[in-house]
């Protein structure tokens, strides 16, 4: 394991506060963010000892990783937390990219310390989700309860004070509360009246939003008792290109029936995740579909759900372009202006008040944004915005 750098320290050695600045909420517009620190976990990592994986996916070489695996890939990763020891844990989701070839991906929270000096990111370690209660109400892919990619599709995390974790699914849409040690503490709750097409309880009701478009974000209130789930794709019948954010009520555990609206710049965009800077406000990543060359739109937005133009809609202002960030120190040994070419980007977490970590998901071994024909690295970078957020002080100290 090589030797790690506190983060915290590595950023506030490299964060300036402009004197005088604007606050966010006076900004219409935000200039370029700028590249701090760059590490990455290489594509092939593996959870020594495990189980084998990748069976379905047959034994032709895919960017040069040959299938199947004889250990568990420790990749997808589409949420992230902060811990207050420099590390994070990151979600790793279904497993290879769909219910059919995900049954031996185990789904687990894994637990990562970028290493800025050296480049790298040790696994520190990590733990399986399970559900040894038998709180699932339909049959798993394993009969001893661990949970596979086959089971769920997890996609967003959040953790509450007591150290247990709400995480969003996509197969429901579902949220699914495990305690710290990644034991299902209830049933799956699903999101009413929303049916994706894995869901296994919905029987004859029609799903009305595509496969692999639920609960891609959750955001969490800065006093922990409120989750903002927000769908990756557009429910059958609302406007094309419009997502709903929905609220839901961690102590009565139910979802309160209100929800706002995001709009995606474009219907065939996708959201990456979202986090809380405030009670009213969330980072929220949104994308195409692009790779490598083809990446055009990869930004992440302060979206407002006061709606202070009335439209309706979440307000929404840009404060970071991914496929334009400056590297005036070539941090990473990337040219003056960085990009971040990637299909999926599906993390954000916030450091300080002007700083923030991105990291993107793999998609292992299928995604090759940074080489054509090579996998793709987990690419963790933190960048400066041009202003500070203005950010609840609550969620600056989370955890």
């Amino acid at each position: 394991m090589s030797k790690r750098v506190g983060l915290g320290a590595a950023v506030a050695a490299l964060t300036l506060t402009l004197p005088g600045a604007a606050s966010a909420a006076e900004r219409s517009t935000w200039d370029r963010a700028e590249l701090l620190q760059f590490a990455a976990l290489p594509a092939a990592t593996f959870v020594p000892g495990s189980e084998p994986s990748g069976a379905a996916l047959g034994t032709t070489p895919v960017n040069g990783i040959v299938p199947p695996f004889a250990d568990q890939p420790v990749q997808g990763f589409s949420g992230v937390l902060r811990n207050t020891d420099g590390t994070f844990d990151v979600l790793s989701d279904n497993g290879f990219g769909n219910k059919a070839n995900s049954a031996d991906f185990l789904l687990r929270i894994q637990r990562v310390a970028p290493d800025f000096a050296t480049g790298g990111v040790d696994v520190v370690g990590g733990i399986n989700l399970t559900d040894p209660y038998g709180k699932v109400p339909f049959a798993l892919t394993r009969t001893d309860r661990v949970l596979t990619g086959a089971d769920f599709d997890v996609e967003s995390i959040t953790r509450t004070a007591d150290g247990t974790y709400w995480i969003g699914d996509e197969f429901g849409p579902y949220l699914l509360h495990f305690d710290r040690a990644g034991r299902l503490l209830q049933a799956p709750v699903p999101l009413p009246g929303v049916y994706a097409p894995e869901n296994p309880t919905r029987g004859t009701t029609p799903a009305n939003i595509n496969s692999s478009k639920g609960f891609e974000g959750m955001a969490q209130s800065p006093d922990g008792g409120t989750l903002y789930p927000l769908l990756e794709g557009t429910v059958a019948g609302d406007p094309a290109g419009t997502l709903r954010l929905g609220e839901f009520d961690v102590r009565a555990n139910r979802y309160t029936g209100r929800h706002w609206t995001y709009a995606l710049d474009a219907p065939d965009h996708a959201i990456g995740d979202a986090i809380m800077v405030d009670r009213d406000r969330f980072l929220i990543i949104e994308r195409d579909n692009g790779q490598g060359d083809t990446a055009k739109v990869k930004k992440i937005y302060l979206a407002d759900k006061r709606d202070r133009n009335r439209d309706g809609r979440l307000d929404k202002t840009l404060v970071a372009d991914l496929m334009d960030i400056a590297n005036p120190r070539h941090v990473g040994g990337f040219g003056r202006t960085f990009t971040f070419p990637f299909q999926t980007i599906e993390d954000v977490v916030i450091l300080d008040d002007r700083t923030l970590a991105v990291l993107n998901d793999n998609n292992f071994p299928s995604s090759a944004g940074r080489a054509a024909g090579v996998a793709d690295d987990n690419e963790f970078i933190v960048i400066k915005l041009d202003r500070k957020l203005d950010a609840d002080k609550r969620v600056l100290r989370r955890y």
